[in-house]
């Protein structure tokens, strides 16, 4: 979500506006060690598979040059009220392409 909105695309503006929205719909993670309370973190962001409905990410979260959390998540795009899949709207994918 806050790498969506780093890319300018809020997702509460989309689901008002379009009818849709991101559902998670499938994670991988590896914990390698635990965040305490407080800690500032780093998550990175590489997507790896961007399709018409859906998109691939991996991620690993951070602390400091500690790697605590490595994992892919995919992220499908869904009508808001119907919840059936749904085209990711044409200026994400391209802004996603560049």
């Amino acid at each position: 979500t806050e790498w969506l909105r780093a890319l300018g695309f809020e997702q509460e503006t989309m689901r008002q506006q379009e009818g849709l929205m991101f559902v998670v719909s499938d994670t991988a993670l590896r914990y390698l060690s635990p965040a305490r309370l407080d800690d500032w973190l780093r998550v990175t962001v590489n997507p790896t598979e961007i399709g018409r409905v859906s998109l691939t990410f991996d991620q690993q979260v951070w602390r400091g040059e500690t790697l605590l959390t490595e994992g892919r998540i995919r992220i499908g795009c869904v009508d808001a009220s119907s919840l059936k899949p749904a085209r990711i709207p044409a200026r994400i994918l391209q802004c996603l392409q560049r």
